[in-house]
């Protein structure tokens, strides 16, 4: 297995609650990558909002066989996330998943 940076960009299209984002960064807590070489080296944080919009991006450590493993694996992770928090598809659509890490132990 390889270990993948995964990086979901997203908007929401809903309000954002400090109790909704809480429970995100909860339900994501458990692929964190700062517990990952990678994510330790570039000091990578898991939930990103950008000021001043409704974009975010979510930074994932992922097993998998291959990149498209990864990808789809990361997209579930991040969608499972957001409907735990209280969002639906629609309103927390999400963009390309992308490898922006890889490592072999």
């Amino acid at each position: 297995m390889t270990t993948y940076v995964v990086t979901i960009p997203g908007t929401l299209l809903a309000d954002r609650t400090e109790e909704r984002t809480q429970a995100l960064k909860q339900a994501l807590r458990p692929a964190d990558p700062r517990a990952t070489r990678i994510g330790e080296a570039e000091h990578l944080e898991m939930l990103t909002f950008y000021s001043g919009s409704s974009a975010f991006s979510v930074r994932l450590e992922v097993e998998a066989d291959d990149t498209v493993a990864a990808e789809h694996d990361a997209r579930r992770t991040v969608t499972d996330a957001l409907r735990t928090a209280g969002y639906t598809e629609d309103e927390a659509p999400l963009g390309d998943a992308v490898i922006t890490g890889i490592t072999t132990e």
